[in-house]
């Protein structure tokens, strides 16, 4: 089974409300479609979304990756010497990890179809339904609570907060405002988007917890170079500290688990290049007694299906963020993993599930150098 054809496409769906972090606020979700088809007719599908200010990627860049870099080395490879095909993917550029990612998960979805099985058990199996959170956008304390308030009238028990963009007691009174809104039982949780210094945090995070606000963890608290500093946080507070934006692959993750950095680990495909190293991170974090979760960038239903399955299929991911398709007003796909509320139940279809794109979502063979995206 070698790989015939590489091909790109380009989605742009509006979101229903902007998107607010410390990092960005978004309004449109843009994204590079990857289908990959073999020889033997078996076709997978892929995304990445330009997430400029963490991974560095913009749609040109994934497009110009994908076809002028990538697609040269690995036609008519055989995806059944997958061990190979990954590594030659690997090496074929420094980064450039959310173009990667996408042809990584086009690829295991064409191994798992080749091996009729859904790739969430073609991975390891673990277990078919998930339970995701809800991003509540940073703004004014009383805009997040009542946004706090419509995602629990929606069904959703955990909330992702996102914190970090200004002072930390604005930052205080965000997450006072949603508590006494929300009252005790949901779970919040918080992401700092690297919006804090370590003593800063510190401050911010033992008040939060004298004041029994309740955090679950908080994310990414300090800057992602800063590992001595998220360390110094996690040992001095009780509240679970999250590492993200530090942690892009197996040796990263390396570094923060034997530094004691974090509590536990945040697993992005677009940030480790595709499923193969998120794999490798998921089995050392394992080996420390360490529980990640599995997040996403601001992507349509393909990149959460394929974050979905490898999210399922290992044991110590035990938390989800996949509320992203649920931000957009429109999706590219017509299958694949379906929600039902913040449950997500995986198709028991081989590969990622999907059939077809929407005709009018992807634009394929565009110019993205003419102007479409930076």
């Amino acid at each position: 089974m070698n790989i015939r054809t590489i091909e790109t496409g380009y989605a742009s769906i509006p979101l229903h409300t902007p998107f607010k972090t410390a990092l960005r606020t978004v309004t449109t979700a843009e994204t590079v479609v990857v289908k990959v088809t073999c020889d033997n007719g078996i076709t997978g599908w892929g995304e990445a979304p330009p997430t400029h200010v963490i991974t560095g990627d913009s749609v040109a860049s994934i497009d110009y990756a994908v076809n002028n870099i990538i697609k040269p080395r690995l036609l008519g490879e055989s995806v059944r010497k997958r061990e190979q095909v990954f590594a030659t993917l690997s090496r074929s550029a420094v980064g450039n990890t959310s173009a990667k990612a996408a042809v990584d998960m086009a690829i295991y979805d064409c191994l798992a179809q080749y091996a009729g099985m859904p790739l969430y058990q073609f991975l390891g199996g673990y277990q078919s339904a998930l339970e995701t959170d809800y991003t509540v956008s940073v703004n004014q304390p009383d805009e997040m609570a009542a946004h706090a308030q419509t995602c629990i009238e929606q069904g959703f028990h955990v909330l992702k907060v996102k914190v970090g963009s200004d002072d930390s007691l604005t930052d205080i009174r965000r997450i006072e405002a949603i508590r006494e809104q929300v009252g005790p039982e949901p779970s919040i949780r918080l992401d700092a988007n690297q919006g804090w210094q370590a003593k800063e945090a510190i401050s911010t995070i033992r008040k939060m917890e004298t004041l029994g606000l309740d955090i679950e963890l908080i994310e990414q608290p300090v800057p992602k170079h800063d590992l001595d500093g998220m360390r110094y946080v996690t040992a001095n507070t009780e509240t679970l500290i999250m590492a993200d934006e530090s942690l892009f692959s197996a040796h990263d993750a390396r570094m923060v688990l034997e530094k004691n950095a974090a509590d536990l680990i945040n697993i992005k495909l677009m940030k480790a290049g595709g499923i193969h190293e998120a794999l490798k991170i998921a089995k050392l974090a394992d080996v420390y007694g360490v529980e990640c979760m599995t997040g996403s960038m601001i992507e349509t239903g393909i990149g959460i299906t394929a974050a979905a399955h490898f999210a399922a299929s290992q044991p110590n991911v035990t938390r989800y963020d996949f509320d992203a398709p649920l931000m957009l007003a429109d999706d590219t796909m017509e299958d694949g993993i379906s929600y039902h509320g913040r449950h997500i139940r995986l198709e028991e279809k081989p590969g990622l599930g999907i059939s077809r794109m929407k005709a009018e979502a992807v634009r394929w063979n565009v110019d993205v150098y003419s102007g479409i995206s930076g």
